[in-house]
């Protein structure tokens, strides 16, 4: 896990780069399985507590809840200025107290939850999808 601390993360101070839209528009072309299989291993950050862990809202509908951004610019117009720390997705899950989910991007026009069944879903997902592909091949 990278703890960022206050310190601003690699990047351009807010300004989009050629990188950065290459990156969206391959996004938009890929399939479900594919975001899906990219998600594990993207970095997440969220704000960092003062102890270790995560900051946890309690919501009515949706249970214990950590938000967390695929971007740090995300992070940063949801808290503003605050410790911050990042890791991969699939390590988010694991690290995840039981029966607390994390919710992806909570400001943009698509957030969803994330935690470990729904990786493992994507898993299979995945994995038959790839079975699917040997068998027409």
């Amino acid at each position: 896990m990278f703890g960022g601390g206050n310190d601003q993360p690699p990047g351009r101070g807010g300004r989009e780069t050629l990188a950065d839209l290459v990156r969206r528009e391959t996004t938009a072309r890929m399939s479900e399985r594919e975001k899906w299989a990219a998600l594990r291993e993207a970095r997440l950050y969220f704000q960092r507590p003062e102890n270790p862990g995560f900051l946890v809202s309690e919501t009515a509908e949706g249970g214990p809840l950590v938000p967390v951004f695929t971007s740090f610019e995300g992070l940063a117009l949801f808290a503003g200025a605050c410790g911050w720390a990042s890791t991969t997705a699939e390590d988010l899950v694991s690290l995840l107290p039981e029966g607390v989910r994390a919710l992806v991007d909570p400001l943009s026009e698509r957030p969803f939850l994330l935690d470990a069944r729904t990786l493992r879903e994507a898993e299979d997902r995945e994995a038959e999808g790839h079975e699917e592909g040997a068998d027409g091949g």
